[in-house]
């Protein structure tokens, strides 16, 4: 099985974790989900690195949503993941599927 080097981990979390937020995908709510998801933080530049890495790869798009008095003026940016990032998603869930299979097919001759 040739093993997908076009999604990393974190990269394969955060697509996740946009789609499960859905309309409520910002910075700050994406952290939440992954730190509870991941068991531990993830920092906000690790984040935005790998935000801009999917953006890049064209995995997801954002879009500017208006400030509120709460954030000082300052405007939040919401994430979508984009029919690209669902097709790899789909393509890491069927590569994960077939090293399962095959790691139970070597598991059972035990």
């Amino acid at each position: 099985m040739a093993r997908n080097t076009q999604l990393g981990d974190l990269e394969r979390r955060v697509l996740t974790a946009i789609l499960e937020l859905d309309n409520e995908a910002f910075a700050n709510t994406l952290t939440g989900q992954l730190t509870v998801a991941g068991g531990k933080p993830i920092s906000r530049g690790a984040l935005y690195t790998t935000l801009d890495r999917l953006e890049g790869k064209g995995y997801l798009t954002w879009k500017t949503e208006a400030t509120t008095p709460a954030r000082g003026g300052l405007p939040r940016r919401a994430f979508t993941v984009t029919r690209k990032g669902l097709a790899i998603l789909r393509q890491v869930k069927q590569e994960l599927t077939d090293a399962l299979q095959e790691l139970d097919a070597v598991l059972d001759r035990r």
